[in-house]
């Protein structure tokens, strides 16, 4: 209807994403009791459960599909990236409270790194126009994490939180200010941003990629982190819950930043997040 505009738009999303959601995060970790927490198993559970979704996908898209190697892997990057922050933050602390920040933070602060650093890889090895070797591949990986909020936060509030200073009075008033605007601020933007992806002439891989995204990751990592690695329930919720999440911005911005399926990526953010109302609620009812 174009009620907002698009500078609204864009400025909101930067400020939920540099401004809100890291003041939420700083001020929860510098301040938080952790408990006693796995963090390997939590990581493989998730981390795992991602990955070999990747590897499904990327093998759909070659043997089934009969694409590219370069498309498989941004294919593969849309089935397995979840969008942590805008989705996975809000629905997992009003599920769990704050007892879902110390597994949060533990996925958020490796997801950008992992999931970069896996992609970045797999498109020098299947795409000849970007062949880079392991120096070039860490010098892209710093730059994409060293320009991050949300990964530069929580660092920083996992640090402070190691100190026992606290936090003085003043600025902890502003960060509770700032956090308070982060979620409302990160669901109305994800709303505003889905207007700027398209739904077009890609079924078949629109169907794979939410049928691995939506349902086969965070089967897998239920599996992985409840019968294998015995977490906690709420470890266990948040880790089912962030890879039930849907489709991931920066799977977006990978595929475009290598040209290589944009409009499948692209369609991919804009309906797994539709369909993940329906997902989500079924998963948030067993839970």
């Amino acid at each position: 209807s174009k009620y907002v505009s698009e500078a609204c738009r864009k400025g909101l999303a930067e400020f939920a994403f540099s401004l809100a959601i890291p003041a939420l995060l700083f001020h929860r970790l510098a301040t938080a009791e952790f408990p006693e927490t796995a963090p390997f198993a939590l990581w493989t559970s998730f981390f795992g459960a991602a990955l070999l979704t990747g590897a499904i996908g990327y093998a759909i898209t070659i043997r089934g599909l009969k694409r590219s190697p370069p498309d498989g892997v941004s294919i593969a990057m849309a089935a397995m990236y979840s969008n942590a922050v805008m989705l996975g933050i809000p629905i997992c602390v009003s599920r769990y409270g704050d007892a879902a920040l110390a597994p949060l933070a533990l996925i958020i602060l490796l997801q950008p790194p992992l999931m970069w650093l896996a992609g970045l890889t797999a498109m020098g090895l299947a795409d000849n126009e970007h062949k880079k070797g392991p120096l070039m591949l860490l010098q892209d990986l710093a730059r994409e994490l060293g320009r991050n909020p949300v990964v530069i936060a929580t660092i920083a509030g996992a640090i402070w939180g190691l100190t026992g200073l606290g936090l003085f009075a003043p600025m902890e008033k502003l960060l509770k200010l700032l956090a308070q605007a982060g979620i409302p601020a990160a669901l109305v933007a994800l709303g505003l941003a889905l207007t700027q992806f398209r739904i077009s002439g890609q079924t078949p891989t629109l169907a794979v990629i939410c049928t691995l995204k939506l349902i086969a990751m965070p089967t897998l990592a239920w599996v992985m982190a409840g019968p294998i690695f015995g977490l906690s329930p709420v470890s266990t919720g948040v880790v089912v819950l962030v890879a039930a999440m849907p489709t991931g911005a920066n799977a977006f911005l990978f595929a475009d930043r290598f040209g290589r399926a944009v409009d499948s990526t692209s369609g991919a953010v804009a309906l797994s997040t539709t369909l993940s109302c329906l997902t989500v609620t079924i998963l948030l009812f067993l839970l």
